[in-house]
């Protein structure tokens, strides 16, 4: 039996960590924050559907569970 893994989907919808996942989803979740932090200075992330205000951010991304 393989062990679940974790990701977090941008807004559009693309993993966000590109190749690598995460074994917990607290730890898939700790990443989201340090990745979040790149887009303080500008105050927003932007997406195919515009600004997204970075206390909105974790609505419009998504956790999955990968094989």
């Amino acid at each position: 039996m393989k062990n679940k893994r974790y990701d977090i989907l941008s807004p559009d919808g693309f993993s966000i960590f590109f190749d690598k996942t995460f074994k917990t989803k607290e730890d898939a979740m700790t990443n989201f924050f340090e990745w979040k932090k790149r887009y303080e200075q500008q105050g927003y992330c932007s997406s195919n559907n515009g600004r997204i205000a970075l206390n909105e951010l974790e609505q419009h991304c998504k956790l999955i569970e990968v094989d």
